[in-house]
Protein backbone atom coordinates (compact mmCIF):
# COMPACT_ATOMS: atom_id res chain seq x y z
CA UNK A 1 0.00 0.00 0.00
CA UNK A 2 3.29 2.50 0.79
CA UNK A 3 4.61 1.33 -2.44
CA UNK A 4 1.62 2.50 -4.09
CA UNK A 5 1.06 6.03 -2.71
CA UNK A 6 5.05 6.48 -3.47
CA UNK A 7 4.53 5.24 -7.09
CA UNK A 8 1.30 7.58 -7.57
CA UNK A 9 2.95 10.82 -5.76
CA UNK A 10 6.35 10.24 -8.48
CA UNK A 11 3.53 10.17 -10.99
CA UNK A 12 1.75 13.42 -10.07
CA UNK A 13 5.38 14.76 -9.65
CA UNK A 14 6.38 14.06 -13.13
CA UNK A 15 3.10 15.26 -14.31
CA UNK A 16 3.27 18.43 -12.76
CA UNK A 17 6.36 18.98 -14.39
CA UNK A 18 5.88 18.15 -18.19
CA UNK A 19 2.57 20.25 -18.08
CA UNK A 20 3.93 23.19 -20.16
CA UNK A 21 4.57 22.78 -23.51
CA UNK A 22 7.19 23.95 -25.83
CA UNK A 23 8.26 22.85 -29.03
CA UNK A 24 10.44 19.64 -28.82
CA UNK A 25 13.73 19.42 -30.75
CA UNK A 26 13.66 17.71 -34.40
CA UNK A 27 15.86 14.34 -33.24
CA UNK A 28 13.41 12.82 -30.68
CA UNK A 29 10.54 12.70 -32.97
CA UNK A 30 8.24 12.38 -29.91
CA UNK A 31 4.38 12.97 -31.10
CA UNK A 32 3.81 16.80 -29.12
CA UNK A 33 0.35 15.01 -28.28
CA UNK A 34 -1.16 13.15 -25.25
CA UNK A 35 -2.11 9.66 -24.88
CA UNK A 36 -5.51 10.80 -26.34
CA UNK A 37 -4.33 11.99 -29.49
CA UNK A 38 -4.87 16.06 -28.57
CA UNK A 39 -2.44 18.56 -27.79
CA UNK A 40 -1.12 19.61 -24.23
CA UNK A 41 -0.15 22.31 -24.49
CA UNK A 42 -2.76 24.76 -22.94
CA UNK A 43 0.02 28.09 -21.82
CA UNK A 44 2.00 29.93 -23.80
CA UNK A 45 6.01 28.68 -23.58
CA UNK A 46 6.94 32.53 -22.12
CA UNK A 47 4.74 31.72 -19.70
CA UNK A 48 5.50 28.26 -18.65
CA UNK A 49 9.16 29.45 -18.15
CA UNK A 50 8.11 32.24 -15.73
CA UNK A 51 6.07 29.22 -13.53
CA UNK A 52 7.55 26.40 -11.38
CA UNK A 53 7.11 22.56 -12.48
CA UNK A 54 3.91 22.40 -9.96
CA UNK A 55 2.52 25.62 -11.06
CA UNK A 56 3.20 24.39 -14.68
CA UNK A 57 1.47 21.27 -14.68
CA UNK A 58 -1.48 22.92 -12.45
CA UNK A 59 -2.15 25.23 -15.76
CA UNK A 60 -1.71 21.93 -18.01
CA UNK A 61 -4.75 20.19 -16.71
CA UNK A 62 -3.93 17.38 -17.99
CA UNK A 63 -2.07 16.32 -14.39
CA UNK A 64 -4.73 17.10 -12.26
CA UNK A 65 -4.00 13.31 -10.57
CA UNK A 66 -0.52 13.70 -10.46
CA UNK A 67 -1.13 17.59 -8.65
CA UNK A 68 -3.36 15.32 -6.22
CA UNK A 69 -0.59 13.08 -5.49
CA UNK A 70 2.27 15.14 -5.14
CA UNK A 71 -0.11 17.77 -3.02
CA UNK A 72 -0.80 14.39 -0.92
CA UNK A 73 2.95 13.46 -0.38
CA UNK A 74 3.85 16.79 0.43
CA UNK A 75 6.03 17.50 -2.44
CA UNK A 76 4.51 20.92 -3.58
CA UNK A 77 7.18 23.10 -1.46
CA UNK A 78 10.34 20.79 -2.62
CA UNK A 79 8.93 20.90 -6.27
CA UNK A 80 8.53 24.70 -6.39
CA UNK A 81 12.27 25.11 -5.05
CA UNK A 82 14.90 26.46 -6.87
CA UNK A 83 15.73 22.81 -8.68
CA UNK A 84 16.46 22.04 -11.37
CA UNK A 85 14.81 19.11 -12.09
CA UNK A 86 14.03 17.09 -14.79
CA UNK A 87 10.30 15.61 -14.16
CA UNK A 88 9.06 12.69 -16.51
CA UNK A 89 5.43 13.53 -15.86
CA UNK A 90 2.52 10.80 -16.27
CA UNK A 91 -1.07 12.17 -17.38
CA UNK A 92 -4.55 11.81 -15.81
CA UNK A 93 -4.66 8.76 -18.17
CA UNK A 94 -1.77 7.22 -17.47
CA UNK A 95 -2.95 6.94 -13.82
CA UNK A 96 -6.19 6.37 -14.83
CA UNK A 97 -4.41 3.11 -16.21
CA UNK A 98 -2.85 1.75 -13.35
CA UNK A 99 -4.66 -1.60 -12.17
CA UNK A 100 -7.82 -0.56 -10.22
CA UNK A 101 -7.53 0.81 -6.24
CA UNK A 102 -3.95 0.97 -7.10
CA UNK A 103 -3.60 4.79 -6.77
CA UNK A 104 -6.05 4.77 -3.55
CA UNK A 105 -3.27 2.63 -2.37
CA UNK A 106 -0.82 4.87 -2.59
CA UNK A 107 -2.71 8.10 -1.94
CA UNK A 108 -3.41 6.23 1.74
CA UNK A 109 0.68 5.47 2.10
CA UNK A 110 2.46 8.49 1.74
CA UNK A 111 5.93 7.27 2.24
CA UNK A 112 5.20 4.75 -0.57
CA UNK A 113 3.81 7.67 -2.96
CA UNK A 114 6.66 9.79 -2.28
CA UNK A 115 9.29 6.86 -3.78
CA UNK A 116 6.73 6.62 -6.65
CA UNK A 117 6.48 10.26 -7.12
CA UNK A 118 10.60 11.60 -6.94
CA UNK A 119 11.22 8.09 -9.15
CA UNK A 120 9.87 10.60 -11.59
CA UNK A 121 11.99 13.17 -10.90
CA UNK A 122 15.99 13.69 -11.40
CA UNK A 123 17.73 16.34 -9.76
CA UNK A 124 19.03 18.64 -12.89
CA UNK A 125 17.32 20.13 -15.92
CA UNK A 126 17.74 17.46 -19.06
CA UNK A 127 16.45 18.63 -22.15
CA UNK A 128 15.58 16.13 -24.96
CA UNK A 129 18.53 16.49 -26.72
CA UNK A 130 20.52 15.18 -23.55
CA UNK A 131 18.33 12.75 -22.22
CA UNK A 132 18.45 10.65 -25.82
CA UNK A 133 22.00 10.90 -25.34
CA UNK A 134 21.91 8.91 -22.47
CA UNK A 135 21.24 4.89 -21.22
CA UNK A 136 19.78 5.84 -17.49
CA UNK A 137 19.21 9.19 -15.20
CA UNK A 138 19.37 8.71 -11.61
CA UNK A 139 15.95 9.60 -9.86
CA UNK A 140 15.71 11.83 -6.18
CA UNK A 141 14.54 8.51 -4.93
CA UNK A 142 17.81 6.86 -6.19
CA UNK A 143 17.69 4.65 -8.08
CA UNK A 144 18.00 4.72 -11.95
CA UNK A 145 15.54 4.88 -14.33
CA UNK A 146 16.76 3.15 -17.85
CA UNK A 147 16.62 5.29 -21.09
CA UNK A 148 15.90 3.26 -24.90
CA UNK A 149 15.84 5.29 -28.49
CA UNK A 150 14.17 3.51 -30.79
CA UNK A 151 12.10 3.79 -34.26
CA UNK A 152 11.90 6.99 -32.77
CA UNK A 153 10.66 6.84 -29.56
CA UNK A 154 12.26 7.42 -26.53
CA UNK A 155 10.90 5.55 -23.53
CA UNK A 156 11.90 5.65 -19.71
CA UNK A 157 11.25 2.29 -18.40
CA UNK A 158 8.33 1.02 -19.64
CA UNK A 159 7.04 4.49 -20.43
CA UNK A 160 6.71 6.50 -24.10
CA UNK A 161 8.02 10.10 -23.60
CA UNK A 162 5.18 11.58 -25.93
CA UNK A 163 6.05 15.58 -24.85
CA UNK A 164 9.04 16.82 -24.13
CA UNK A 165 10.98 20.19 -23.10
CA UNK A 166 8.31 22.10 -21.29
CA UNK A 167 10.19 24.84 -19.27
CA UNK A 168 9.72 26.00 -16.02
CA UNK A 169 11.47 28.50 -13.90
CA UNK A 170 12.80 25.50 -11.79
CA UNK A 171 13.26 22.35 -14.55
CA UNK A 172 11.86 20.50 -17.55
CA UNK A 173 9.08 18.30 -17.92
CA UNK A 174 8.34 15.82 -20.06
CA UNK A 175 5.30 13.91 -20.64
CA UNK A 176 5.10 9.90 -20.69
CA UNK A 177 2.58 7.76 -20.83
CA UNK A 178 2.75 5.56 -17.83
CA UNK A 179 3.50 5.92 -14.62
CA UNK A 180 6.96 4.30 -13.89
CA UNK A 181 7.87 1.52 -10.71
CA UNK A 182 11.05 1.95 -9.02
CA UNK A 183 12.77 -1.56 -9.34
CA UNK A 184 13.06 -1.99 -5.33
CA UNK A 185 9.08 -1.84 -5.87
CA UNK A 186 8.04 -4.33 -7.97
Amino acid sequence: MKMIKILMLLIVTTAILLAGCTEQPPETDVDETDVNGTDVDETDANETEEMNIVDVAVSAGSFNTLVQAVQAAGLVETLSSEGPFTVFAPTDEAFAALPEGTLDALLADEEALRAVLTYHVVAGEYMASDVIEMESLTTVQGEEIAILVADGNVMVNNATVIQTDIEASNGVIHVIDQVILPPSMT
